[in-house]
């Protein structure tokens, strides 16, 4: 087994891939609207293929990682993840495009589980809080991901994938070869839901990860048609959400090492809750990237928090934990890119993006639950 110092790079390496990948998909949605031609609702149904993907993968991943172990899964998916990102702009119509998309959200979603899992694990070795540590490299990988959107404009999105992907993978496979010893459990179950007090964890995951995801998802939109920005200024907005992220969650373990888990979840939540309105009814970008910026800065420790909580239950096995916040958690997914989609097919995409404040409200009613 090798010191946590060295499992610490490569977890965190993990993180990066993940949300570099995903930053990437990202800043090229609306590339694949306009080739495609896609209207608001019919993108919301092809997001919500990646969030079928994630909900399927999320049990069968957190039963893989109790049986073989965290880490080994972790370094398996890389490829796949690679693999599933690249299958995007290869599909030709749009009939393809959603199982792809069913691939992709599958990879993202199995790797979310198994790295969070080997994270947790490094975080009870050092024996102090260090999960936010690590979302913050998956924030920063993410917002740089959506940032290569403004100078690879010009290039295709397989290009775009490939030029940027696949050196990180390559990276991050050599950083992840690190020998550690994952616990390991034979009787893991197949499918877990939250039980007892992690349910309104779950809750309380699903309403950070439903707004996490529909910045992601429709910001990018979001600017082109509400406030006119071209498509190379379009991924400004998920930019600057994902360097909020960073900011907050390289503070985010001082900070509940100081406030406690509870009264920093409820502060986070309100600042969110601002920052939706902001958006929402910004005139102009730069109006819009403060509130962008505050929505960041608040939902950046939910999920780590969230996640502690869940690998700290010690009633049922850590990947089983941690698979069934996330199966409720990021189950937001599912009902959130549709939502907001038929919300703003009926009115407006202003209109979809305000409900995020609601959901950033709820966070803040539900921090209480983090208590253990």
């Amino acid at each position: 087994m090798t010191d946590t110092r060295q499992a610490r790079i490569a977890a965190t390496s993990a993180f990066c891939l993940n949300g570099l990948l995903f930053g990437l998909w990202a800043a090229r949605i609306p590339s694949f609207v306009d080739r495609f031609g896609l209207t608001h609702d019919q993108l919301g149904l092809l997001l919500l293929c990646i969030a079928g993907g994630a909900i399927v993968a999320f049990p069968l991943a957190g039963r893989l990682t109790d049986r073989i172990g965290a880490a080994r899964v972790t370094r398996l998916l890389i490829p796949v993840q690679v693999a599933a990102l690249l299958a995007l702009p290869a599909a030709p119509s749009v009939v393809l495009l959603a199982p792809a998309l069913v691939f992709f959200g599958a990879a993202y979603g199995a790797t979310d589980v198994a790295m969070n899992g080997w994270a947790t694990e490094v975080e009870q070795a050092r024996g102090r809080p260090i999960l936010s540590s690590f979302h913050a490299a998956w924030s920063l990988a993410s917002g740089l991901g959506a940032a290569t959107g403004l100078i690879l404009a010009g290039i295709g999105p397989f290009w775009h994938f490939a030029t940027v992907g696949l050196p990180a993978a390559a990276i991050c496979w050599r950083l992840t070869g690190v020998p550690w010893h994952s616990r390991t459990s034979d009787d893991a179950p197949a499918f877990a839901l939250p039980r007892g007090p992690l349910v309104l964890v779950g809750f309380m995951a699903l309403a950070g990860a439903l707004a996490e995801g529909a910045v992601a998802d429709w910001s990018a939109v979001y600017l082109i048609e509400a406030l006119a920005q071209s498509e190379a200024r379009a991924p400004l907005g998920y930019a600057v959400f994902a360097v909020a992220m960073v900011a907050v969650r390289l503070a985010g373990d001082r900070l509940t090492e100081r406030m406690g888990a509870v009264a920093a979840a409820r502060a986070s939540g309100l600042t969110a809750a601002a920052g939706a309105a902001l958006v929402a009814v910004a005139p102009s970008l730069v109006v819009a990237l403060p509130g962008f910026a505050l929505l960041g800065l608040g939902l950046g420790v939910i999920f780590p928090l969230a996640f502690s909580r869940a690998a700290a239950e010690g009633t049922v096995p850590t990947g089983q934990a941690i698979a069934s916040v996330a199966t409720l958690g990021y189950g937001g997914l599912l009902i959130g890119p549709p939502l907001i989609g038929a919300i703003a097919a009926l009115t407006s995409l202003r209109i979809g993006l305000a409900m995020l404040a609601v959901l950033a409200l709820l966070i803040a009613v539900l921090a209480r639950s983090l208590r253990r």
